[in-house]
Formats: C-alpha cells, sequence, structure tokens
C-alpha cells in the first residue's frame, strides 16, 4: 500500500527501536480463574494478581524507559464505547457469541450492560459477567437455564488477554486480527476488531486489515515474525494452521508493495512448542535465540505471489532458509539455556527463547532465566531483565505480553 500519509501502524522487523505497543494490564479476569476451569482457560496454575501486575508494571516502565509509548488494550475499549451505536453493537455480538440460548435473558442482561458507563462495560467484556453480579431479576427459566445452573458466567473472563500478541499483529503499516485455534479466545479478537474500526488512533483508512477473526483458518500472532521490509516467517504450529498461513500470504501480496516472501515454518503440533516464538525470536540483525534442537525438527517453506493461491518452494534448513531471505551471509543462533539439555528445558518452560526486541542488539526478558540471559550477553545482546515470576504462569514471555504497533526503520 502507498501512501503520502505515515500511518500510526508501522511494523516493518522484528528488531527496529519500538516506539508504540499495546499491552493489557492484568485485570479481574486473572481472579476468576478456579481449578476446575483451568483447562479450559487455557492456564496451567492459579496466578496471584496483586504480584502479576506489580511485573507487569515493571516491564511497562521498563519499556517507556526506552522510549516506547504504551498504549493500554482496556482503556482503547473504554474510549470507543463512548459512542453508543459502537457500545450497542459490541454488547449485542458479545451475548450472541456467548451462546446463552435464551432471547428474553439475553435482552435482561444487553439492557443491563447498556446502562452501565464505558469503563465499567469494558472492565466487564475482559473480565466477564458472573451471575452473581446481574440483578436476581424474576423470570420463568428456560431448559437452558437450567442445563447450565451451577456454571457462573454468563460472560466468561479473559485471562489469556494479557497476552496482546496474539490476537493482533501489525505487518506494515496494517493489521492481521487474527482467527484463534480455541473458542476460549475468539472475543479478544472480536474486540481488537472494534478497537481497529472504531478508535481514530488506528485510522483504517491508511491500514488496511489483512486478516479477520471470523476466517475459518486459525492464526495467531505468537506464529508471526516480521523478518523485514520484504519478508515475514509464519510458524505451522498447534495454532496456527497452513491455510491460515497461505491466506494471509496472499492478502499482504496483493496489499503490500514491498513484502515479497513470506517464510513458512512448520514446527511440531504440541503445547511445549505453542507458537514459533516460544522457541525462536529475533534478537539483532543476524542474530536468533532458539531453543536447543529444535532447528533440526523444523521444516521452512518460501511462498511467493501466485494467481489463486502461493507459490510453494521448499527450502533447506532454517539457517539456510534465514540467510537466503534476509541476504546476509551468516546467521547466528544462541542456543538457550546456553545450549545445556537440562537448563534449556527448565527456562524453556520460563519462556527464556520468548524475548521481546526492543531495538536491534536490545532485548527484554524474565530475569529468572539467568543461563539464556548470561548466553544472550556473551553474544552481545544487551539484556533488559524484568520480574515474571507470575506472570509466566500464563506461559507467555515478553513477548507474547507485547503487540508492537510502531517501530522504527532499520
Amino acid at each position: 500500500m502507498t501512501t503520502d500519509r505515515k500511518p500510526f501502524l508501522d511494523v516493518r522487523s522484528e528488531i527496529g527501536k519500538l516506539k508504540a505497543v499495546m499491552l493489557h494490564r492484568p485485570g479481574r479476569e486473572l481472579e476468576r480463574i478456579t481449578p476446575q476451569y483451568l483447562h479450559e482457560l487455557l492456564f496451567d496454575d492459579i496466578p496471584w494478581l496483586k504480584k502479576m501486575r506489580e511485573e507487569h508494571d515493571g516491564f511497562a516502565d521498563a519499556l517507556r524507559m526506552r522510549g516506547c509509548t504504551v498504549y493500554y488494550y482496556e482503556d482503547m475499549l473504554a474510549e470507543i464505547l463512548k459512542d453508543n451505536h459502537v457500545k450497542e453493537d459490541l454488547v449485542i455480538e458479545v451475548l450472541t457469541k456467548c451462546n446463552i440460548a435464551n432471547p428474553d435473558l439475553e435482552e435482561l442482561i444487553k439492557g443491563f450492560l447498556m446502562e452501565k458507563d464505558p469503563q465499567v462495560i469494558a472492565e466487564i467484556m475482559i473480565a466477564g459477567l458472573h451471575k452473581k453480579d446481574f440483578p436476581d431479576i424474576q423470570r420463568e427459566k428456560r431448559l437452558v437455564d437450567h442445563i447450565k445452573e451451577e456454571y457462573p458466567f454468563y460472560i466468561n473472563p479473559l485471562p489469556n488477554l494479557y497476552f496482546t500478541r496474539d490476537p493482533g499483529a501489525v505487518i506494515g503499516n496494517g493489521l492481521s486480527v487474527n482467527s484463534m485455534n480455541t473458542h476460549a479466545r475468539d472475543r479478544e479478537t472480536m474486540i481488537l476488531k472494534y478497537i481497529y474500526m472504531h478508535h481514530p488512533s488506528f485510522e483504517k483508512e491508511v491500514s488496511p486489515l489483512w486478516y479477520d477473526y471470523d476466517r475459518r483458518y486459525s492464526l495467531e500472532g505468537g506464529d508471526i515474525l516480521v523478518l523485514g521490509e520484504n519478508v515475514i516467517a509464519v510458524g505451522c504450529s498447534e495454532r496456527t494452521s497452513a491455510r491460515g498461513i497461505e491466506d494471509l500470504a496472499m492478502n499482504l501480496f496483493k496489499g503490500d508493495d514491498k513484502i515479497k516472501q513470506v517464510i513458512a515454518v512448520q514446527i511440531p503440533f504440541t503445547r511445549a512448542y505453542m507458537h514459533l516464538d516460544t522457541v525462536f525470536t529475533m534478537v539483532d540483525y543476524d542474530k536468533f535465540t532458539i531453543y536447543p534442537g529444535v532447528e533440526d525438527k523444523v521444516k521452512a517453506f518460501c511462498l511467493t505471489e501466485g494467481k489463486t493461491c502461493p507459490k510453494v518452494e521448499p527450502m533447506g534448513n532454517l539457517q539456510d532458509a534465514l540467510k537466503k531471505t534476509l541476504n546476509i551471509p551468516s546467521i547466528q543462533f544462541i542456543q538457550s539455556g546456553g545450549g545445556d539439555e537440562v537448563t534449556a528445558a527448565r527456562e524453556q518452560w520460563n519462556d527464556s527463547t520468548n524475548t521481546l526486541a526492543i531495538a536491534p542488539g536490545v532485548v527484554v526478558t524474565y530475569n529468572r532465566n539467568e543461563a539464556s540471559n548470561t548466553t544472550l550477553r556473551k553474544h552481545g545482546i544487551e539484556v533488559v531483565e524484568i520480574e515474571g515470576s507470575e506472570l509466566v504462569r500464563g506461559r507467555g514471555g515478553p513477548r507474547c505480553m507485547s503487540m508492537p504497533l510502531n517501530r522504527e526503520k532499520i
């Protein structure tokens, strides 16, 4: 897309100085996780919210100290809900997707929500609507009400939202509003689409939509790496489908005159390798941190523009694929855990490879991953450490917790 106007959204690399980012500060939704619903809500443990928020504030402050403007998902949502038409449209769509299956009850909840101010509704859209928070109105119950009587929510909480990387990804001047693999996260992308459509910062007139949350084929932001101005990599993983990658690629080829290649990286379809960025991230022009041994378990394919679907060319190993597409003579893979199998496995569980580059050769990591951080420093990388003892319980690191909106050109 060519335009004389400089869009707010502008990400052409993984490592350009980070100028603007979207975060979500953990809220009451985390306090609504109970042991019996851990699996359904994609968590392995019960987090401690007070400590989690302290750690997240430290993360946001670390970004601000490096010159990055922090935007909060929940604040942008509240701002667009000041428009009653937007508020009504969102409430109706959310209630429809919640499968309440009782039109009379849906209408009562809609009326209840429409009376709330934007900040309160924004919190409910994220933290959920517990049945005890809804007035006990006398009404005739339908079968579905009796069947769901023990379930505590009318609107489910969104405890994964502080991982803002997955619902959306800025690529070039546009936005991919992703189609999540699990229904537990569908509302995250739905709300992001509303923010894109109605918040003035997103300037949809000059920032195209590369993908949409209602598409059939899954695509998640943790699998999308903007390697450079002309090429992105997308992991084909447990969460991102091959067809989703193809559809995104074709949209980019048709809509962005700079992007010429999409490198699909097939990784093992397991929770341990949930997204590409849980085992592999870019930290400098020619340096990547990687979980030891993963390079032997992946396949790479080069996608270029075709008439109706991308042309697909199998490539060599991951290192050769990166050298070719980035047009550089050599690539350094920095093994997490110092290359030690046991240490790497322990620290990978704590997202040691999920680094967030905030400038070339400068990354944010959890301080608990001591061996991996030491290894990065030995390879000339500046490491900005943050606390993450509670944040890590959701199985995500600094990259997972951030959606870059704007980076300087490199």
